[in-house]
């Protein structure tokens, strides 16, 4: 058996040959469990709300996991949703997106809670994600967070009632009543 790489580098991550899920942060290899039905119910409430604003507009594409996401050789990630806008589409390769998607979702479950809501939040500002929006199912908290000035500002926030909206996809709201119900 192959001695398990240090620090894991996208080259290596390509090689794993098994049905699991995983992501490399920072060199380091995360098995990633099958997320559970709240999880994917509302990942897909939020998916079929955003896919019908950007198809309806021409503005990009909508992909959800799993879809690797490359961010530098020792990052690779798998958002819950991502938007890549049509000025963006060139970064995909081999069927990935090399390089920060315009727009990433992570619905946090309890199990990915540090990872989603920190470690994330952290590598999403470094590697120039747009807009990050966490979505607490647990909370009924939705928070849309903006870029700016290479830092991310709280542009929107919602617990159990009420509407976000997102900074990148001007025009485009949510009610969070209608995803985390």
């Amino acid at each position: 058996m192959k001695e398990r790489p240090e620090m894991w580098t996208y080259e290596e991550y390509l090689r794993l040959n098994d049905d699991k899920r995983y992501e490399v942060i920072n060199g380091r290899l995360y098995e990633m469990p099958a997320p559970g039905f709240e999880h994917q119910k509302v990942s897909g409430l939020i998916e079929f709300l955003l896919r019908g604003f950007v198809y309806k507009n021409d503005l990009g594409e909508i992909v959800d996991a799993p879809f690797d996401v490359i961010l530098s050789e020792t990052v690779v990630v798998q958002p819950d949703i991502v938007f890549i806008s049509s000025d963006n589409m060139k970064s995909i390769k081999n069927d990935r997106l090399f390089g920060p998607p315009d727009l990433a979702v992570e619905v946090v479950s309890p199990g990915s809670y540090r990872r989603g809501r920190y470690e994330k939040f952290v590598l999403y500002e470094r590697y120039g994600v747009k807009e990050y929006w966490i979505v607490l199912p647990g909370e009924k908290v939705i928070e849309v967070w903006c870029l700016k000035d290479g830092r991310y500002v709280l542009h929107s926030v919602a617990a159990e009632k009420g509407e976000v909206e997102s900074c990148v996809l001007k025009g485009f709201k949510v009610r969070v009543e209608e995803v985390l119900k």
